[in-house]
């Protein structure tokens, strides 16, 4: 056996003493997404809506036929008797010489039957024919002059249906949407246009089922255009609709603008919020709103640890869940990321961005 040296024992003690350390560093705290809590104000809801005309009429010929020219386009400004639209004129025009045809033949029968019954009158006074003979004469006459009038009568019809062979406008005011094109066959009163008049304004939103009342008794509103955001507007609820939309299950309604400036055009996009009909609170994503089966709570990042709270959801919006009670405006809220922590663990607060700054 070889006698150890020294350094070979010194070695072996450094070996033995690495192999005995089995401490384990400590793991790496997990990233979290957080956003400040911010306060909820009473309108913090808002709908994206539509300027639109309180006075919208659908506009088609009154006899049909096939469309030869479409003379104004979407958005195109008319005034009243300006044509907008005309049928194909062969047909119409047909139809007005064979009513003038039918005239021209019932006057020219009143006119024997007129000479027959005159004729027969003579001879009646000279007692040449009976009585009998002569209402005769007079029944056909009687005839031919009703004759006569119906087919003036459809000889004016006639000539209206060659008239109306050309849509006009009935009052000033916008084309708001072309419904039929150049070349379309078409029925009496089938749209081809819709006319608006632009003299009073309105938005058109759409309503969920469960803000009806809340717009109800809010009935005014703020307006604001997203092509002229230092515009403000003000409005009134007019009307909700009374059956919703089969598509999308919401409800129509419409706000007045009160007293519109100038410069706001129909087709503009607008946004409502109804002053006063939601709570105060304070308003988080909803994503950061979960329920484990012992009620909804959220995570908060406390001295860099997360640490849970059970609140009390008063609403959710389609912006965020409005928090009645359990976190106060300016707590940092964990968006993402909560599914895996346990209270008082220690994590990397990352803000997430807010959508309205998402590109």
């Amino acid at each position: 056996m070889l006698p150890r040296s020294p350094l070979f024992a010194s070695a072996l003690a450094l070996i033995v003493a690495a192999c005995g350390d089995n401490a384990v560093p400590p793991p790496a705290a997990p990233a979290v997404l957080v956003r400040i809590a911010l306060p909820a104000t009473a309108s913090g809801t808002s709908y994206a809506g539509e300027v639109r005309a309180r006075h919208e009429a659908d506009l088609g010929f009154r006899v049909g036929g096939k469309i030869a020219a479409r003379l104004v386009d979407a958005g195109a400004t008319v005034r009243a008797g300006q044509p907008l639209a005309r049928l194909d004129p062969a047909d119409l025009e047909l139809a007005s010489t064979a009513a003038a045809t039918q005239v021209a033949a019932a006057e020219s029968e009143l006119r024997t039957a007129s000479a027959e019954r005159d004729r027969y009158a003579d001879l009646l006074r000279q007692r040449f024919v009976s009585q009998a003979a002569f209402d005769a004469k007079e029944n056909t006459y009687r005839g031919a002059r009703s004759r006569l009038d119906q087919a003036r009568a459809q000889g004016r019809i006639s000539a209206n249906q060659a008239a109306y062979g050309t849509l006009v406008a009935d009052h000033d005011g916008v084309i708001a949407a072309v419904l039929a094109e150049t070349g379309q066959i078409v029925a009496a009163g089938q749209a081809v246009v819709r006319l608006a008049r632009p003299d009073e304004l309105e938005v058109l939103i759409a309503l969920p089922e469960a803000r009806i009342a809340e717009a109800r008794a809010a009935r005014e509103a703020d307006i604001s255009l997203w092509a002229r955001p230092d515009l403000p507007l003000h409005g009134t609820l007019r009307e909700v609709a009374a059956a919703a939309d089969p598509a999308t299950r919401t409800y129509a309604a419409r706000i007045r603008i009160a007293n519109p400036p100038p410069g706001i055009e129909l087709g503009m996009t607008a946004r409502v919020s109804f002053a006063g009909h939601g709570a105060a609170g304070v308003l988080v994503p909803l994503g950061a709103v979960e329920d484990s089966g012992s009620g909804p709570r959220i995570w908060v990042v406390a001295d860099g640890r997360a640490q849970p709270r059970p609140v009390r959801v008063a609403r959710y919006l389609e912006d965020g869940a409005l928090i009645a009670d359990g976190i106060v405006p300016g707590e940092p809220v964990i968006v993402s990321g909560q599914r895996r922590l346990i209270a008082g663990q220690a994590v990397q607060a990352r803000a997430a961005t807010a959508p309205a700054d998402q590109r």
